[in-house]
């Protein structure tokens, strides 16, 4: 079994910054790519950053100089810090994880519960 555990969300004023983590634990042999999705509600699901393990990172454009994703490969961990955050980045954020239980299997996708990020004043 694989979980991913997030936190970090909460409610922001715009302008302010939130750091969102996800740690990945159990029957993990190796860990591909790790990224970040968003929900917002009455949208579609859409990604919001995302690297590789050797650190090739995507941003969507919409978050590009505001957000950062980074990932600790040693505790299976990867965070996204979001700076001078918006109201329309207001979302359920999602943790993704492209991994392997052992050496044999192949690669699957992983999701975590999803933390809500509210930027309001």
């Amino acid at each position: 079994q694989v979980q991913l555990v997030e936190s970090g969300g909460g409610l922001v004023q715009p302008g302010g910054s939130l750091r969102l983590s996800c740690a990945a634990s159990g029957s993990i042999f190796s860990i591909n790519t790790m990224g970040w999705y968003r929900q917002a509600p009455g949208k579609q699901l859409e990604l919001v950053a995302r690297i590789t393990r050797g650190g090739n990172i995507d941003y969507a454009d919409s978050v590009k100089g505001r957000f950062t994703i980074s990932r600790d490969n040693a505790k299976n961990a990867v965070y996204l810090q979001m700076n001078s955050l918006k109201p329309n980045d207001t979302a359920v954020y999602s943790c993704n994880a492209e991994l392997r239980s052992s050496p044999q299997s192949r690669r699957y996708d992983y999701w975590g519960q999803g933390t809500q990020v509210t930027v309001s004043s």
